[in-house]
């Protein structure tokens, strides 16, 4: 593997190469490899999603300096255990899905068992929480509160209560961005135990590319290529920035798979964009794809996109972002006029206004991608996401009940 940044745009320079130092050992560190932690979430990869990526980077990295279990909802009606890297993972049997919620009996029972010091619990995730109430653990309780219940409004005015319930008991809720902690109307009677610990990824990982890969990837869809990548669900709002391409001279990549997959695969077809927009639902390393990019697109449209993690992955590779004005975290990840350009949700026309701008003008989109280079470095790596979550865990488990 070589490291490649994107010719025509990023210049290479020795800076790429530095390492970012590990954080010095804290003096409760040692107390807390005796500790055990369960993580529990709604799923872990192979599914993709936001929640799952952070999921899996998350316990992988605390691996080595706290005991580590994950339990999720497994796709088949028997539960089954993993070893998936170095984390132990239980996926609990699903009997049915709710208003895509997978419905675990055992879940319960499970909890209960695990015996663990603290239950770190992700949510949206109305199993988990009914789970854990049931359970009646005594233990410490933090929530990652990755995003309110946007679209099932039935679920959620009836999950409410059972949420306002496990809220009250939590010890501390973790939130991305201070953005969402202001707009989510859930959380506004919570907010002394909230705490702002942006989400991280691996940034090293991400300055690395195979320069024979990218080439190729150039040599196929051309020198201005247009990426996004995510699940092809409602919210991440594809059907717009497929639209956007009409005015675009350039080729879009789509990565990812999903239910929507046949509507948009027909969107291109009906814009006369079958031969511009290209579907790649198998891409094992997306990393490629970054390096050779030359702007990435969010063109989300609902709050359920709380965050918008493919951001950062797309800013550590040197990519500006195009994104989408949401009342969420996702204008606080890749900021306006700095790491790329911010316009209105649902807007074709904006989209397209603000990619032409960043394709056709080469030092914006180098001066654009170093600044989210950086960003993501100082303020989202995966290692200062630990480090914060590791300090909220001493805190949390030195308090008195």
């Amino acid at each position: 593997m070589s490291t490649l940044l994107n010719p025509s745009t990023r210049p290479r320079d020795a800076e790429l190469e530095t390492s970012v130092s590990a954080p010095a050992p804290l003096p409760w560190m040692q107390a807390l490899r005796h500790r055990r932690v369960l993580h529990v979430g709604k799923f872990y990869p192979p599914h993709m999603g936001g929640m799952e990526t952070h999921l899996q980077a998350l316990c992988e990295e605390l691996q080595d300096k706290i005991t580590v279990e994950v339990l999720v909802a497994g796709d088949e009606r028997r539960t089954r255990e993993d070893i998936i890297g170095v984390v132990k993972v239980t996926r609990v049997g699903t009997a049915l899905n709710l208003s895509a919620a997978p419905v675990c009996p055992a879940m319960t029972r499970k909890i209960r068992e695990a015996g663990a010091d603290l239950v770190h619990m992700h949510l949206p995730n109305p199993t988990a929480i009914l789970a854990y109430l049931a359970s009646k653990q005594s233990g410490r309780l933090i929530f990652t509160y990755h995003s309110d219940i946007i679209r099932q409004k039935m679920l959620s005015r009836a999950f409410r209560p059972f949420l306002r319930r496990a809220l009250t008991r939590a010890d501390a809720i973790i939130v991305g961005s201070p953005n969402y902690l202001e707009s989510s109307s859930v959380l506004q009677e919570f907010k002394e135990k909230c705490r702002v610990i942006p989400f991280g990824i691996p940034f090293e990982d991400f300055q690395r590319a195979d320069a024979a890969e990218v080439s190729e990837i150039r040599r196929r869809y051309g020198s201005r290529i247009v990426l996004g990548v995510g699940r092809l669900v409602y919210y991440k709002g594809f059907e717009y920035l497929i639209r956007a391409m009409r005015e675009v001279r350039g080729h879009l990549l789509i990565i990812g798979g999903g239910p929507l997959l046949g509507a948009l695969e027909r969107e291109a077809e009906a814009c006369g964009l079958a031969e511009r927009v290209t579907f790649l639902t198998d891409v094992k390393d997306v990393r490629p794809y970054y390096h050779a990019a030359d702007v990435f697109a969010l063109s989300s449209i609902a709050r359920s996109e709380a965050f918008g993690l493919v951001q950062l992955e797309a800013m550590a590779c040197g990519v500006p972002v195009v994104n989408t004005k949401l009342d969420s975290g996702v204008p606080f990840v890749s900021q306006d006029g700095v790491t790329g350009l911010t316009v209105p949700p649902a807007d074709a026309q904006a989209l397209a206004q603000a990619i032409n701008g960043l394709l056709d003008d080469a030092p914006q989109r180098a001066k654009f991608g170093e600044a989210g280079r950086r960003r993501v470095e100082q303020e989202f790596s995966l290692e200062t996401m630990t480090r914060r979550t590791l300090e909220l865990y001493a805190e949390v488990l030195a308090m008195k009940h």
